[in-house]
Parts: structure tokens; sequence; C-alpha cells
């Protein structure tokens, strides 16, 4: 089936759960209004409709394929690159100082939102720009600002993060790529990198590689960690690409899914790089990027969502077998198989939520841009950074699960490859793992995230609390379902910082659990603000119906598990302790 982005549900929700038109007309975004909202949702729209969907398979099939240290990259792509490139959406939030257009990150993220849907192998190179142009714009010197970000932000030049080596993963204490200086004032870059995304290919003038290394003086562990901009090819002082930097890819990872996406080892063989902020800084201008890449794949995980519901929704309802039990019908369609149909709604209604608490999270970005005194800056700040290892993780998840909801919908056709479910199942399982896995998610939320007061989860529970004292009309049985796990959330809370200096292993064994608690709260919470509106709007008479019933079902099939999760992260690790787990 042919993938269809899901403008309807996107605006909805950025207009009615998120709030997104109190941005319109401030001094951060004052020629945003929702007619050029919608405009840039058409838009976005059409390239990912008709340019990025209909390579989806096409990359899957045919891969990237390394020749030598040239990757060549699936037919079509190349094309598609240049398309992107020549909208102007590497730059939709990007300052307008470098060629940006300035918009908001929820209107940024909702283009993502369908472009993963679309091919979510091909948005992983813009995914890593983003994050190349928001680490320089945040952290590189002046001069490095005014000759990178205008040719990363207009697509000219790519970007990659150069983070994991083979003996480190996710272990950056242990990273041993060294920097040592040249005497110009730029460094010779040694080591290995792999697992790099879009690493090499020849969709840009140029690569931007910004790389993790340790200058000679470097302590160790974290606080030893520098950030290098490495361009593929040296720029010379007049911004034109020249003399090619010894840097290049030695291999590509043969990997489950996102075959079109070259995942690359990268070898830098004394290949100059300038230091990008404070000598043995690396570690905040990495958390710049990391925190833009993952929210940026939390929109993956809804992007691979939607599509595998479509294409799941659109078999379900072709597909004839057996006999209604709703019509008595024979030679029924499956969607009429309540077991079937259940699926269907489960996989939508958390891809809903996903989508929800994805935007929220952008919110919380813009709501710092547009916050009028310091308070309220911070309290933006802390629910962005709350919200971002919840948006990454649980949306991933999801993203997974209803992938595999989607296989099964499909039956034994499902397990084929021609009729490409198997595919959004390969594709989406990556996204828990990358850019920190979603245990290192969970451990983030509980470890710094939720501090040691618990403020910024506090505030939050109270944005519900008071949402379910003025905001719910007539649903007071699904606002004491809300209540309910909301109450489970803060028991949850409470217990974990009581335990974060007395029980350490009890905290890291449940905070897994408590993230899923968080998301499956939030995602309710907005879910149920979201039906308050369906029912008050005018439109479409059945898809507004539809929030409503959407929200029912993810009321009676997800939030009663609060409890069980409550009791799961006050067991700790008594149960772990000792376990052996051996063959013989």
């Amino acid at each position: 089936m042919t993938y269809r982005p899901a403008i309807k549900d996107i605006a909805f929700c950025l207009d009615h759960v998120v709030d997104q038109p109190k941005l319109y007309g401030t001094a951060a975004f004052p020629d945003v209004d929702g007619d050029l909202r919608d405009a840039v949702l058409e838009a976005a729209a059409q390239l990912a409709g008709e340019v990025l969907a209909p390579l989806n398979r096409v990359g899957d099939d045919h891969g990237s394929k390394l020749d030598g240290d040239q990757v060549t990259v699936a037919p079509g792509f190349l094309d598609a690159i240049k398309a992107y490139a020549g909208g102007g959406w590497y730059g939709v939030a990007a300052d307008p100082a470098y060629g940006g257009q300035g918009m908001p990150k929820t209107l940024e993220q909702a283009c993502f939102d369908m472009f993963n849907g679309a091919n979510m192998a091909f948005t992983l190179l813009p995914t890593l720009s983003q994050g190349a142009i928001e680490a320089v714009h945040a952290h590189g010197t002046q001069a490095q600002k005014d000759l990178y970000l205008p040719r990363l932000i207009s697509g000219e030049w790519a970007g990659t993060m150069n983070l994991t080596e083979p003996q480190a993963g996710s272990d950056l204490a242990a990273l041993a790529a060294r920097a040592e200086p040249n005497g110009d004032g730029t460094y010779a870059i040694h080591g290995q990198k792999i697992f790099i995304t879009w690493g090499e290919h020849g969709g840009a003038e140029n690569i931007v590689h910004l790389v993790l290394a340790r200058l000679p003086d470097a302590p160790k562990g974290t606080r030893g960690i520098s950030l290098f901009l490495c361009p593929k090819f040296l720029v010379g002082s007049d911004g034109q690409p020249g003399e090619r930097n010894r840097v290049k890819c030695v291999g590509l990872e043969h990997k489950l899914g996102i075959h079109a996406s070259p995942t690359c080892v990268m070898a830098f063989e004394g290949a100059q790089g300038e230091l990008i902020g404070p000598p043995h800084g690396g570690l905040a201008a990495m958390f710049t990027m990391m925190n833009a890449a993952r929210l940026a794949v939390g929109f993956q995980g809804v992007g691979v969502a939607e599509a595998a519901w479509q294409q799941a929704v659109t078999y379900a309802k072709d597909r004839k077998q057996g006999r209604s039990l709703i019509t008595g019908q024979d030679g029924a369609a499956i969607y009429d198989h309540p077991d079937v149909r259940l699926m269907l709604a489960k996989m939508k209604a958390k891809t809903e939520a996903a989508r929800a608490i994805c935007f929220l999270t952008a919110a919380a970005i813009d709501q710092g841009k547009v916050a009028e005194d310091e308070d309220e800056r911070l309290r933006a700040k802390r629910r962005e950074d709350f919200l971002v290892p919840i948006a990454k993780a649980w949306s991933t998840d999801v993203g997974v699960e209803v992938a595999s909801l989607g296989v099964q919908v499909h039956g034994g056709m499902g397990f084929i490859e021609e009729t490409g479910a198997a595919q959004y199942y390969r594709d989406a399982r990556i996204a828990p793992i990358y850019e920190g896995t979603n245990g290192i998610q969970a451990a983030d939320l509980v470890g710094r995230k939720l501090g040691s007061d618990g403020m910024a989860a506090m505030e939050l529970a109270g944005d519900i609390v008071h949402f379910l004292k003025f905001g719910i009309l007539d649903f007071s049985k699904e606002a004491k379902v809300l209540e309910e796990a909301l109450d489970a959330f803060m028991a949850a809370t409470e217990h974990l910082l009581a335990q974060k200096t007395a029980a350490p292993l009890d905290v890291a064994t449940g905070a897994t659990t408590y993230l899923q608690l968080a998301g499956d709260v939030i995602g309710g919470w907005m879910l149920l603000k979201g039906a308050v509106a369906a029912r008050s709007a005018e439109g479409d008479v059945a898809w507004l119906a539809d929030r409503v019933k959407l929200m029912q079902v993810y009321f009676a099939n997800v939030l009663p598990h609060a409890s069980a999760h409550l009791a799961a992260i006050k067991a700790g690790f008594a149960p772990l302790d000792g376990l052996n787990l051996a063959f013989d």
C-alpha cells in the first residue's frame, strides 16, 4: 500500500492537545500563524507521500553498497536528497541568522513525523544533520557558525555524530580516540568509530563529522572528552571544500533493517579537526546533539507506527476470512473479528499517545523560547528534560509493538517480505537501541531528570490534576481511571526518591518500569485531552468520534496496568539478587 501522511491527526494534536496556536504571533515566532503552519504541513506531506514513500521499499531491497571507501546509496535516493535540500527542509526550525526559517520545534517535528512514516532510512540523514546544526549553533565559535551553519542548513553539506567505538559501546568513559595538537590551532584525530549513520555518501558536497576524542592531557572518564569538527573535505578560507581529509569509511554494517541508511565504520587516520567548545567540554556539546537526536528518534517510533498501522488496517479491511460475529456475514473482512479490531485499535491509540508525548516535548522547547520570565523558562526546561527520555523510549517501544502487531494482523502473510509489513518491524527495532538504549533513557530519567526533589515530575502531575479538575467535561469515568493511574505514578515517584540513596539497586531495577508508567500516564492525559476537544469540535463526525473511542480503548487496555507497574517498581532488586541463569 501507499503511505498517506497523517496530516489530520498531526494538526489535531498540534491544535487541541499541545496548544501550538498559543505560539502564533509571539516575539519568538512573529510570522507563524495557522495558514503558514498548514502550508508547511501540506508541503511536507507532498514530499513524504510523493518522493520519500515510493523509495521505502526500493531502499530496503537495494540497500547501500561500499566500493573501496565510497558508498553508493539506493536508486532514487540522491534525487530525493536533492529535493529535500531544495525544499529548505533542513532549516525549518534553524536560526534565520544562518539561513534557517526560525519556525517552532513542534512544526519541524511534525514534518519529521511524516518523513519517518514515509521512509525512516532516508530521514536518518537529515536527523543527524539536525543534531550537528544544533551542536555547532550552541557550542561553536562565531567563525565556525558563520562557516558551517549556512551550508548545513541549506543541505549543501551534511552532518554526522561520531561517538561510539568498538570497545566502548555506550560507555563514553572508555572512549579511546585521540586528538593531537598540530600547532596551528587544529588537531590530528586518530581512532575508529562504529555505527555512524550516513557517515559516507554522495548526496552532499561535504560531510561534517562531529567527533568525540581525547586531548593528550585529558583526565580519565567522561570529563576528559572533547568534541571536534572534522570535515570530509578540508574547508578553505573562502568556504569551499578542498583537499580530502584523512577520514574514510572502511566498512558498512549489515543490519536487520534500515538497509538504505549507510551505517558506517569510520577510520580517522590523523584527520584534521577543530575543537568545538572548550577542551574537555565535549560531554555538554554531546548532550546537545543527543537531546536533539533523542526527540527525533521518538518521532521515528511514531512515524513507523503510523505506517505499520496504515498497512495493517488496510489489509484487515480487505482480507476476507471467516464469519463475522458483528454482522453474521460469511466471508467477512477480518476487521470484523474482535481480536483483530482490538489489535488495530490499540495500535492506533498507542501511536496517537506517542505522537502527543513527542509533540508535548517539542512544545516545551518552544515554550522556553516564548517564556516571558526566567522562572517560566526554567520550568519549560525542566519539562523538556524530563520528557525527552520518555519521548524517546516510550515512543520507540510503541513503534516496535505496533509494527509487531501489524505483522500479526497480516497473519502468515505478515511474515512474507512481499507484503511490506515485515520491513516496518525490522526498521523499527533499531530505534529503542540507538541514541542511548531505552534502558539508558530510563536510568537518565530516574537519575538526573527526576533529581533529588522530583520537581519536574511534581509539576507534570500538577498539570494533570488541574486538567482533571477543570477540563474533562462529561468524562467522569475516564477521569477516575486517569486519576488512579496518576496516583500510582506519584507513589512510584515518591518511592524512587526515597530509595535513591538507601537502595540504588532497587532504583536502577525499577527505572524502565517507571518510564513505562510515566509514558502510559502522560499518554492517557493527552488522549483524554484530545477526546474532550473532539466532543466539542466541528468537522468530520466519524473521525472525531474515533478520537473518543481510541481514548476509551487506551483507558481500558493500557492505564489499568499502572498498579502492576507500581508493584514491580517496589519489588526492586530482590528477585534478581543471587540469580544465576546458568546453562548447566
